[in-house]
């Protein structure tokens, strides 16, 4: 009997763990496929509910807020329906506040121009959902032809919105708007249009992008799209300025000296690239190449003074110091009141004086002396600040010609 009562005992516990293993499963499985129904019935009621607000002419705000809530679950983010729904409500909007600017009421035209991307946004994802093939392999858009056909009516707004945050100042935008407006030309749903090739304001709005991107000092950003900028010829010549610009802030100077070389070949009398490509060979001591680029700019503009004193630098720094005089004296010549020649050719000359032997050629020296002071004091009336420049240059001319007074007042001014 004890036997039997163990053998009933355990029989009837291992019965209870498999009751109780079973009514786990059932669970596992039932609950999910709830949860699902649920899902799937909330959709179809969101949905409907969105349609009948669509119907009714008005609400389509509220229309756009049941299906972003819907897509705030993953699991419905492939659904087309609701995406459908979405572009309809935004569409709503769109021409409710397209209706109130042609009345000329007052609206907010940033609100028009978010809803504008935004319908572009919604558009896009559908079509790329509406692309898929189905289980046999077949690929039929449901939506493509209409919203392409209508959004290419609309896509001018984006233009404008690139133009309207450039004007208010707020580039991050205007870049964004650029952004899209380019993005549009390659996506999927406008291919039947063949916007790459037949907009003929995409190398306009690439500008405006590249230039909202310099403005941001966003380097990335300035060069995106910067080749299809330079293809707006009218203004090549500030593009070129952005990107070498963009180049520097990378440290890129290969790139860099080859945009400025760029930009002053084709631009040689433009201000900025110029003085930049001077700076740049002077400043890594290549006074050849230097030389070069200064006798181009005067073959462009032989009248200027900039370019002038550039040279007559350029063969300071060569060790070429009569010619160099001779260019800072037709300098002197245009100008008088330019202060910049005059020091120039005062170093010039005490320059030749140093190179030579102050006991078999001092007299040559003392003469080459009396030449800078007349041009080093001229350049000290003219340039009383500039004590740093002129005052050693005089107290080394003074020396050497033994001008005691002069010498002194000087030292006391270099020792103050």
């Amino acid at each position: 009997m004890i036997n039997d009562k163990l053998l009933l005992h355990g029989y009837s516990s291992q019965f209870v763990k498999l009751v109780g293993l079973s009514f786990i499963i059932c669970h596992l499985f039932v609950f999910p496929c709830e949860a699902q129904t649920k899902k799937a019935n909330t959709v179809r009621q969101d949905l409907s509910q969105a349609r009948t607000i669509l119907k009714s002419g008005r609400g389509g705000d509220q229309a756009e807020r049941l299906m972003t809530d819907l897509l705030k679950d993953s699991v419905n983010r492939e659904d087309k329906r609701i995406y459908a729904v979405w572009y309809d409500a935004v569409l709503m909007q769109y021409l409710a506040v397209n209706e109130k600017l042609y009345m000329k009421q007052r609206q907010d035209t940033a609100q028009f121009l978010e809803l504008t991307r935004r319908l572009f946004n919604v558009a896009m994802t559908l079509d790329s959902l509406d692309m898929r093939p189905d289980k046999k392999g077949r690929v039929a858009p449901e939506y493509r032809r209409d919203h392409a056909r209508q959004l290419s009516t609309y896509r001018p707004n984006l233009f404008a919105a690139v133009t309207y945050f450039v004007r208010k100042g707020d580039y991050a935008k205007a870049y964004d708007y650029g952004e899209t407006y380019i993005g549009t030309a390659r996506q999927p749903l406008f291919s039947d249009l063949r916007l790459d090739s037949t907009d003929s304001r995409m190398p306009e709005v690439a500008y405006w992008t590249t230039y909202s991107g310099y403005r941001q000092q966003d380097a990335v950003r300035t060069l995106r799209y910067r080749k299809l900028a330079l293809r707006d010829t009218s203004k090549t010549e500030f593009t070129l300025q952005y990107i070498a610009e963009a180049r520097r802030w990378l440290k890129d100077d290969s790139l860099y000296v080859e945009t400025l070389r760029q930009g002053f070949r084709d631009y040689p009398r433009n201000p900025y690239f110029f003085p930049r490509l001077m700076d740049y060979y002077t400043s890594h001591k290549d006074y050849h190449r230097a030389l070069r680029v200064v006798n181009c700019a005067l073959e462009a503009n032989d009248s200027s003074q900039l370019t002038l004193f550039a040279k007559a630098t350029v063969l300071f720094d060569l060790g070429h110091f009569d010619e160099s005089i001779k260019v800072s004296e037709k300098l002197i010549e245009r100008n008088d009141t330019m202060p910049e020649p005059y020091y120039n050719i005062g170093s010039c000359y005490m320059n030749k004086a140093l190179a030579l032997s102050p006991l078999r050629e001092k007299k040559q020296q003392r003469r080459l002396y009396q030449q800078a002071r007349q041009y080093m004091e001229r350049y000290r009336q003219l340039a009383p600040d500039e004590k740093q420049k002129w005052g050693p240059a005089l107290y080394r001319i003074y020396l050497n010609l033994n001008m005691g007074r002069q010498f002194d007042e000087i030292d006391r001014l270099l020792n103050q």
